[in-house]
């Protein structure tokens, strides 16, 4: 074996595993550049590493009807007027927390997954505390992962950021890979909601922190816009109540779960959980 590839083996040797991964594949919180049959993926970052089901359940079709829509969003997804109303206002939140997060622990390197990354606006933000020695982006949708892979490429953090496409109610990733998770915007897009909880859950260590940030729903004007108006657009979607989805979060295992409602004329509900 070479000087190279043996270099390359004992790093990878040194990454947890994820289930159901051959010996080898590693994917912790820095996954390889590789896809997993070996190809370079677009960008040089984009990893497929989505197990999915069996075709044809109904869950699995408003999957797929979701992936083809941000496919097909992925070009423009940057641009939208959505930027100023929710994304830029979860991004200012997540930064927030991390903030009030690394306040109450030892100084120390953290791992970041941002569940539903979209173009990887926030991670390429959060690339720049070098503290951070890994940040994972995680979407359902290659096209966005293909925007996220050539944003990062670009910053100067980009070894240690990485895009992987996946589902989050069957994160990748081994048992505690993460110290900090965020989920923003997403969340009403996955079917079976309490799954993909546990597995948030799941891939924190003790002590890691989630922010979860939806849509609001509890009064009229978040009613109107995402139960009739986003509903309309999207279709197969839904908003948890606040209520039903603090319920959710303690069953799922997290602790001291905080909510607190963001922004006025697109009304967001900030979910912070302690694992």
């Amino acid at each position: 074996m070479s000087r190279t590839r043996k270099q390359s083996a004992s790093r990878q040797a040194g990454r947890p595993q994820p289930r159901g991964a051959p010996a080898g594949d590693a994917v912790g919180a820095g996954p390889p550049r590789e896809s997993q049959d070996g190809r370079e993926s677009p960008g040089g970052r984009v990893r497929s590493l989505d197990k999915r089901a069996a075709p044809g359940a109904p869950s699995d079709r408003f999957k797929e009807a979701a992936r083809s829509q941000f496919d097909d969003w992925a070009v423009w997804y940057d641009r939208t007027i959505l930027n100023e109303l929710v994304f830029f206002p979860s991004i200012r939140a997540c930064q927030e927390e991390l903030a009030r997060w690394k306040l109450g622990r030892t100084p120390a390197p953290y791992r970041v997954l941002d569940v539903g990354c979209g173009t990887g606006s926030l991670l390429a933000l959060l690339s720049r505390d070098p503290a951070a020695e890994s940040l994972v982006g995680l979407d359902f949708s290659r096209e966005m992962l293909r925007g996220a892979a050539g944003k990062f490429a670009l910053l100067p953090a980009s070894e240690r950021l990485f895009a992987v496409n996946g589902d989050a109610e069957r994160l990748p990733f081994v048992d505690g890979a993460f110290d900090f998770l965020t989920c923003c915007n997403s969340f009403h897009h996955y079917p079976h909601q309490q799954r993909a909880l546990c597995e948030f859950r799941r891939v924190l260590r003790p002590g890691g922190r989630l922010v979860l940030i939806d849509g609001f729903r509890d009064n009229l004007l978040g009613y109107v816009i995402f139960e009739i108006g986003v509903k309309l657009a999207e279709r197969h979607i839904r908003h948890a109540r606040a209520a039903e989805l603090r319920a959710m979060l303690r069953n799922a295992g997290f602790a001291s779960v905080t909510q607190r409602k963001l922004n006025v004329l697109a009304p967001l509900l900030v979910n912070v959980a302690a694992a």
